[in-house]
């Protein structure tokens, strides 16, 4: 099998530097030699941080240089995140944390995985029919994504500080004192950040109402329209809730100072808020969902996380017809056509069956077992598209046809340790800049979380996800997520050293991306920077749409005189070609210097990894 890239230009680049080899055909493909695009070697480092923003990699590579470990650095760099992407993640949002720790001054029982769910919750006011009967969200086809009744419990600053107080070593004000010196000082406009908050403006001017509802928020984040990049932005507002953070703990956020404007903000939306339902906010502990592929052992997230399971069952797919799958060229319409039939094989099952397991019965290993994985395997016809009635559970529904919306709502870090601790951590404030609703006196976004339950049956979510009356919401109910962070051990033993960390933020993209990542790495052995720029496919089942990056679309099909995107409409695909809208972080071991790392960080947010 040949290893061909499907971006011709990175494909260009490196076959003129390397060389593109040829296995013999069964075989995964020959792992290129560990080379970027630019022509030099692919940079490897002791400890390292992978995130969307370099600032933020930095913040996290600061702890590193203290002494600190993998959890104190992506910490910091989370709430670094906060400042300088508050369209993607902050402290009025939530996420989930992956560690794996094998070394720690004051723990024992090593190693182990935690997997820390922090996500938000639906507030005390939330019931299962309250979109379509309140008289004012009734009217408001926005009221799940827009406003005050969008927004769930956070749960960022109690995950984040759980964490650091249980599995990190460095002071509180320590990891937070780079966030707080950023937004202080200013941190400079980026390219993404500049179109995102363009398009966000177009948003609240295509929107009567909005410019009066969410002033606050187009005059901190978007400058009323001006800001351009370059431009410096500083965050006065977050830094003093941050430096109150620091002092008092998450006791700042969910019962002090803080907690009262975020009452106050609501209120001013037509929310009230029992004062519980942010004093009892707790993060939990989870057992990580595992899977053996290719004799590694594959740690991910659980549920309330749909992407774990859907990351195994998919894996399984491919195992379950190895012989057959390690023969696809790579980026082939064959290749391509199995994991789109996988993928749309899981995502229904995604649909149908999940949802939060603290309130409903989740068939996690009846959906994961060997024998039903090979059934959904069996299914697979590599000479047609299988209609969506017959995937997955067999559940029919009626196609939705309409369009997925560009997503920053969400971002993802990766970091390890020269000790060989790593973190891998996804969060979110669901869509870009997510509710935009401001808290008084302290300036950051609150989250537009309640749009990830089902809040009205029977039509999709933002994302074009059709989900089961199991993800209504429900006082206290997580809504079901798509991150997915994950890592990898280089074999199927407790004692393994990490092999790789990733994860990625885009909505339902997120599971698909950071499959495609995983499968770069651990079949193709693309090096970590290439592994994370690579061109990706998408498809969640419903609506019956194959998205297919246009690099990729465009690119030859070996052996025949047609397009990828020509072969794929030939097997009964309905392909949207376009921009991928996923966002990937990985951190990935050296084939070459096993005591070190590779790192990548998405060029299409424009991140940078830190390390040394």
């Amino acid at each position: 099998m040949m290893y061909r890239l499907g971006l011709p230009l990175l494909f260009l680049a490196f076959c003129g530097l390397v060389g593109c080899s040829s296995a013999k055909p069964g075989s995964a493909g020959q792992p290129p030699a560990a080379t970027s695009t630019a022509g030099k070697a692919e940079p490897t480092y002791r400890h390292v941080v992978a995130a969307d923003h370099e600032l933020a990699s930095l913040a996290g590579l600061e702890m590193l240089r203290k002494g600190g470990n993998a959890v104190d650095a992506a910490v910091a760099t989370s709430f670094a995140l906060s400042v300088v992407r508050p369209y993607s993640c902050g402290i009025g949002g939530g996420g989930f944390m992956l560690v794996r720790l094998v070394h720690h001054p004051k723990l024992h029982d090593l190693p182990r995985t935690i997997a820390i769910d922090y996500r938000e919750v639906a507030p005390g006011w939330a019931r299962s029919d309250f979109f379509e009967t309140d008289p004012v969200c009734s009217k408001d086809p926005d009221a799940s994504t827009r406003g005050a009744h969008a927004v769930a419990i956070p749960g960022t600053v109690a995950g984040l500080l759980y964490a650091l107080e249980r599995y990190g070593t460095l002071p509180r004000s320590t990891v937070l004192e780079p966030a707080i010196r950023y937004a202080e000082q200013g941190f400079a406009v980026d390219a993404d950040y500049a179109s995102t908050a363009e398009r966000a403006w177009k948003n609240t001017k295509d929107h009567p109402g909005y410019a009066s509802r969410f002033a606050e928020f187009s005059r901190i984040y978007l400058k009323d329209g001006t800001i351009r990049r370059g431009d410096t932005l500083r965050l006065a507002g977050q830094a003093a809730a941050l430096r109150l953070i620091s002092r008092d703990g998450a006791d700042a956020f969910y019962k002090g100072a803080i907690a009262s404007d975020i009452f106050a903000a609501l209120t001013a939306g037509g929310v009230k808020l029992p004062a519980a339902d942010l004093g009892d906010y707790k993060p939990r502990e989870l057992s990580p969902l595992e899977c053996t592929f290719r004799g590694k052992r594959v740690l991910t997230f659980p549920p309330p996380s749909s992407g774990g399971i859907v990351l195994v069952q998919t894996l399984g797919m491919i195992d379950a017809r190895r012989t057959e799958f390690d023969g696809f060229e790579y980026a082939s319409s064959p290749a391509l056509h199995f994991l789109a039939e996988a993928l749309k094989q899981s995502f229904a099952d995604r649909s149908h069956y999940l949802a939060d397991p603290a309130f409903v019965d989740v068939p996690t290993l009846e959906l994961t077992s060997g024998a039903n994985v090979r059934e959904l395997a069996a299914r697979i016809d590599m000479s047609r598209s299988q209609p969506p009635d017959a995937c997955g559970s067999h559940i029919a529904a009626p196609q939705n046809k309409g369009t997925i919306p560009p997503d920053a709502g969400t971002s993802h870090l990766c970091a390890v340790d020269s000790w060989g601790n790593a973190v891998a951590c996804t969060e979110t404030i669901n869509l870009s800049f997510g509710s935009y609703v401001c808290v008084p006196n302290y300036g950051f976004l609150l989250n537009d979380q309640m749009d990830d339950f089902t809040t009205r049956p029977d039509k999709p979510n933002a994302f074009g996800l059709r989900q089961d009356v199991r993800n209504l919401p429900a006082p206290g109910k997580q809504p079901l997520s798509s991150m997915s962070p994950t890592i990898v051990l280089a074999a199927d033993r407790k004692d393994s050293p990490v092999e790789l960390v990733v994860g990625a933020s885009g909505g339902p993209w997120i599971i698909t991306g950071t499959l495609q990542v995983l499968l770069n790495s651990e079949v193709y052995g693309i090096p970590a920077s290439q592994a994370v720029a690579q061109p990706r496919i998408h498809h969640q089942w419903m609506p019956d749409v194959l998205d297919i990056q246009t690099e990729l679309a465009d690119s030859p099909e070996p052996g025949s005189k047609r397009t990828v995107n020509e072969a794929l409409r030939a097997l009964g695909h309905k392909t949207k070609v376009g921009k991928s809208e996923c966002v990937v972080q990985a951190i990935r071991r050296s084939p070459t210097k096993p005591d070190k790392f590779e790192a990548g960080s998405d060029p299409r947010k424009g991140g940078k990894p830190a390390g040394e």
